[in-house]
Order: structure tokens, then C-alpha cells, then sequence
């Protein structure tokens, strides 16, 4: 398993209409590359399946605007089981950082039913961390969030700038490696989101093809969203 390197970096997030989403991919096509990632379509489906402890703990302090926070997720793309990751994302003055490893599907379908794994001292440090507060403040699976993004890259300050769209949500946790789970969408019909991360700074060409009148950034993580509004509401 590997844990990727640690470093906080920058993380901005703007709803922005159908419209505004095609007028910015057209601005910065000339400047940035799609991930090389993406397949014919230009983009991927990403479904992860975040976990709270029995107080909701992420869910508030998300709400509240703690600093810093963190927040667990198991994260998979275009559905494929082949490759599973757990991720412990930190919020902190501001800039995020993510650690991360891979899970094998039997790891995952344990989890998912409740079940804490045998972790060893060569463990890597996240899945310790994950198993303590499943054991410690009984961290459980408490919804899924699917969307689509379609990505785009700068090598230059490691600039991502993404759209994701079809936000959505469910509370189904049991299915999240079986598909076919009931969701609901949760944005605004025809609201996605700008999301654009980097490390030390974004070049300013960058920042002004991004520019658009109203541009509002949000404070709330897809998570909060998704616990909401999702299929029961708190």
C-alpha cells in the first residue's frame, strides 16, 4: 500500500451555471490539458463513500467552519472495484491536504459491513488512523457522493482545474461497490461546480480565464451537501 506525500495545497470552490461551465472550458482549453486519465468522453465518474462518527462530528464541523478538520472517504472511479483508495483529507487555514492507500475489495466490503481491520506497525499511518476512530468514536459509512468531473491539468504550480456535474447522493452505503444504488441529485437544477487546487500559486493567465462576473466561493464541502440534502435529511 502507499501513502502519497504529504502537502497541503490550495482549494477553491465555485457553483457556476451550464453556461458559465461551457464559456470557462472554452477559455482555458488553449491553456491547460485534460487529465490524461479521462477516457474518449473527456471525463470520469467518481463515487466516494465518506464516513462520520456516531456524533457527526465531520457533518458540524463542517457547518461551524472548524479549523482544522478532517473527514474519511473511500473513493473509486467509474465504478471499477479494481482500484480502491482510502483518503483522509485535512482542511487547515485555509489549504487541504490529502494521505492516502490503497484498499484491496475485501478490505472495503469489510468495512462497508461495520468490521474493523487487523492492522499491523507496517500498516500505512492513514489506515491506522481510520481503524482507531472506528474503534475509538465508531466511525460508520454514512453516504455516497457520485459525480462526474471533467478535468484539466497545468504542470506549472500543479494547477487542476475541474467541473463536476450531476452532484448526488445516497444513503444506500451497502451497495457502494455493487452499483445500482438509489440517488438523488442534490445542486440546483443546472448548478454544477468549479473546483481549482494548486500548490504555491496559480499562474495569472489562469486566473483571468476563470474570471466571470458573480463568482461566488463556497465554504461547503460535496459531503455537507450531500448529508443535507440527501435522501433523509438531518
Amino acid at each position: 500500500m502507499k501513502k502519497e506525500k504529504d502537502k497541503y495545497r490550495h482549494e477553491f470552490k465555485y457553483p457556476i451555471s451550464e453556461p458559465e461551465l461551457r464559456l470557462i472550458e472554452e477559455r482555458i482549453k488553449g491553456i491547460l490539458t485534460k487529465d490524461p486519465h479521462v477516457g474518449a468522453s473527456g471525463k470520469y465518474i467518481i463515487s466516494s463513500l465518506y464516513f462520520d462518527d456516531c456524533f457527526d462530528s465531520c457533518f458540524y464541523e463542517n457547518e461551524n467552519g472548524t479549523d482544522p478538520r478532517e473527514k474519511f472517504r473511500i473513493r473509486i472511479y467509474n465504478h471499477d472495484s479494481g482500484r480502491i483508495s482510502l483518503e483522509c483529507k485535512r482542511k487547515e487555514k485555509g489549504k487541504t491536504l490529502k494521505n492516502s492507500c490503497f484498499l484491496t475489495k475485501e478490505q472495503t466490503e469489510k468495512i462497508i459491513n461495520d468490521e474493523s481491520l487487523v492492522i499491523s506497525e507496517d500498516s500505512p499511518e492513514v489506515l491506522k488512523k481510520f481503524v482507531n476512530l472506528q474503534l475509538s468514536r465508531g466511525l460508520k459509512p454514512r453516504v455516497i457522493v457520485e459525480y462526474e468531473r471533467i478535468p484539466y491539468i497545468y504542470k506549472l504550480g500543479n494547477v487542476r482545474v475541474t467541473f463536476d456535474t450531476h452532484l448526488s447522493s445516497s444513503e444506500d452505503v451497502k451497495k457502494f461497490l455493487i452499483g445500482g444504488y438509489v440517488k438523488r441529485p442534490v445542486m440546483p437544477l443546472g448548478t454544477e461546480l468549479l473546483e481549482v487546487k494548486y500548490d504555491e500559486f496559480l499562474p495569472t493567465y489562469i486566473y483571468r480565464a476563470l474570471q466571470i462576473h458573480g463568482l461566488t466561493q463556497t465554504a461547503f464541502s460535496k459531503y455537507y451537501l450531500c448529508r443535507k440534502y440527501g435522501l433523509r435529511n438531518l
